[in-house]
């Protein structure tokens, strides 16, 4: 167990108390026995007692070797960095026995903070650590911006230059100009917009070599911006055609009134075809875009079903920009004037990513007529449910996820899962953290009732969910499964999988591969992975307790120890619990809390530490960091993923689940 963990304060405090505690048992144990001896003997006994136990405060703290300054302790590279190099009050060190069970990467001798990684010498060292995480990430975006800065440069250079447009920049100056532009840099947005969506498409190509160049895992941050795109385009585009029209109303003769011309105006915006399609498209994006930001999105109560339905209003959006360009409003100088090569073109660009996403589409209802049905609902602690599925034609890996539909809830809402069952078991499995509307509808669908229960209860046991015997369980449609980052663990020989929360259950599938590799399961190839870290931050443990016997398997079956398991327990911890957890782990061959070798840990890890460590054990490797979990920690991982690669030793590959 370690104690020595982030938030050092809140930690001695509660040491301090648990000392204070322990000396007063002691004292009522002492004069408990004091009142034993004789009447007349009992007063000098009792004035004896507070002092041989001050003398024997002096002494080492029995439960942990409480010493005043951390000079003479070895320090461990997976510990929280809690002296930070200033002489504190203390700290706690382990028994033998604990040393005994301490893994890798907290034996690995190191200064007190983690090691500062050797700054580049040269532009070039510095251009080889900024590829090998950030480099083609971010020139895929440069690019990107790129591609909209010359699309912008052309189409002012052509606009107003085209000999033909005379006419239309003689009326309507500078803003026709803008309202064309803009148009095509949208024209060219709506080309790949579907594309980052398209699942299989996306799974596809990140198993070809375009992701060494592409990527992939950034698909929905690319048809975010794509979308960002298109409404700072729209709006421009609005803008400047209001305006035009604006001064098409200033330049009727007919409108001799300012009465008139207002009237002209506000009529115009409703009656002409190219503006009430215009107001039309503008309003449907902006609901979409509304719906879809993240604290939108993620609002239970409805949230994900409101951005679900309304992204689809992309089907009217488009229709109305094929109608948008048909009515030839502003005529060129000379014919042709409305030719079908410049009018309503806008079929021309979502054709491609159009008949992808429809094909996707068609294969998710082909998909969802497979045999499917559920073998086994399992209801665990702190409502977490967990469904089996068995489908026919399904070939699965490791760190990849599925999507999953429940026609008695919804026909049309899909949300994604990731797998928590091996390629090498015989169903599909997911474990859904009940939370909002939909996973609570399921979980009452397939009758796991967390309510009687009780929400949150983490002392209550996972158990089977049997259904009423006057009810089936319900069907369950599959889509999937499509590849994530995770899925590529492989390719290393050292992995660090670190998981936060719930965001744990991608890494089970992996662990349950390796698991089934290190058994030669089925004839299964040995693995070339190493060594792997696994990395678990929990806020309490019933939110995983499905996740414990899992652990414990791979722990009884790794002899070699190519898994080390580092478990960090943010939860603040009770007094009593400090005290239980204290006094049985003493001496102990397991941990108290988790019955693992492996130590839990108390705080958030120190990455800094835990990067360092891993680069000064395997020098000259690359290692894949693979996270799924909370953006902050994800920042974290990224940074450390950049600040302790070298291009000449130890590169660390980061990725994060994105679905």
């Amino acid at each position: 167990m370690n104690y020595n963990q982030a938030g050092p304060e809140r930690f001695s405090s509660s040491l301090l108390r648990c000392r204070r505690l322990h000396i007063r048992g002691q004292q009522r144990f002492c004069f408990s026995i004091v009142s034993f001896f004789p009447t007349t003997s009992r007063p000098v006994l009792q004035r004896l007692v507070p002092f041989a136990l001050s003398l024997h405060s002096l002494a080492p703290f029995r439960i942990r070797n409480y010493r005043p300054t951390a000079a003479n302790r070895e320090p461990r590279p997976m510990d929280q960095d809690v002296l930070a190099g200033k002489n504190t009050a203390g700290h706690l060190q382990r028994n033998k026995t604990e040393r005994r069970r301490l893994q890798g990467l907290q034996r690995v001798n190191s200064n007190a903070a983690a090691a500062e990684p050797k700054a580049p010498k040269s532009w070039m060292q510095t251009l080889n650590v900024w590829m090998i995480n950030e480099g083609h990430r971010q020139l895929f975006f440069i690019g990107f911006l790129l591609l909209h800065v010359i699309a912008s440069i052309f189409a002012i250079f052509h606009y107003s230059m085209k000999d033909n447009l005379n006419g239309a920049r003689g009326t309507f100056g500078v803003t026709f100009v803008i309202a064309r532009s803009a148009a095509l840099v949208i024209h060219i947005d709506v080309i790949y917009i579907l594309l980052p969506v398209c699942r299989n498409f996306v799974s596809l190509l990140r198993r070809t070599p375009l992701a060494t160049v592409i990527a992939f895992d950034e698909n929905i941050t690319l048809h975010k911006a794509t979308g960002w795109s298109i409404l700072i385009g729209s709006v421009m585009h609005t803008l400047a055609h209001v305006v035009n029209l604006y001064r098409l109303t200033m330049a009727d003769t007919s409108a001799t009134t300012t009465a008139e011309r207002v009237k002209f105006f506000i009529v115009a915006n409703f009656l002409i075809g190219p503006l009430w399609t215009l107001w039309l498209m503008l309003l449907f994006l902006g609901i979409m875009v509304y719906y879809a930001m993240e604290k939108r999105r993620r609002i239970p109560n409805g949230g994900f079903e409101k951005f679900w339905y309304t992204h689809h209003l992309f089907i009217p959006f488009f229709i109305l920009w094929q109608l948008h360009g048909m009515f030839c409003m502003i005529k060129p100088d000379r014919p042709p004037f409305c030719s079908y090569n410049t009018i309503g073109v806008f079929w021309r660009y979502w054709i491609v990513g159009g008949i992808i996403w429809i094909s996707e589409r068609v294969l998710r209802e082909v998909r969802s007529r497979h045999v499917t049905y559920l073998s086994k609902v399992i209801a665990h602690p702190s409502n977490v449910l967990e469904l089996q599925i068995k489908k026919e034609k399904t070939k699965t890996r490791a760190g990849e996820y599925i999507f999953i539909n429940c026609p008695e809830i919804s026909y049309f809402q899909w949300h994604p899962f990731t797998l928590t069952s091996a390629p090498q078991e015989d169903y599909i499995s997911v474990h859904i953290r009940v939370e909002g509307d939909f996973t609570t509808a399921l979980a009452k669908a397939v009758g796991a009732n967390f309510d009687k229960k009780g929400k949150g209860d983490d002392k209550d046991e996972s158990a089977v969910v049997t259904p009423a015997l006057n009810r089936a369980l319900p069907r369950i449609m599959v889509d999937g499964p499509f590849g994530t980052c995770s899925e590529e663990f492989m390719n290393y020989e050292t992995v660090l999988l670190v998981g936060a929360g719930i965001g744990v259950t991608p890494f089970a599938s992996i662990l349950k591969t390796i698991w089934y590799r290190l058994n030669n399961f089925g004839g299964e190839k040995a693995t070339r992975l190493s060594k792997v870290y696994f990395t678990w931050v929990i806020r309490d443990f019933g939110t995983a307790e499905w996740f414990h016997s899992l652990l414990h398997a791979i722990e009884a079956q790794d002899t070699q120890n190519r898994i080390e398991i580092n478990i960090y327990l943010t939860q603040k911890i009770k007094e009593d619990d400090m005290n239980n957890i204290i006094v049985h782990d003493v001496g102990a061959e397991k941990d108290a809390i988790t019955s693992l070798r492996a130590p839990t840990h108390f705080g958030r890890p120190n990455w800094g530490r835990i990067f360092s460590s891993i680069a000064e054990k395997h020098p000259e490797s690359d290692v894949g960091v693979f996270f799924c979990g909370p953006a902050a920690i994800a920042k974290s991982l990224h940074e450390c993923s950049n600040k302790y690669s070298d291009p000449q030793g130890t590169r660390f590959f980061f990725g994060k689940e994105n679905f």
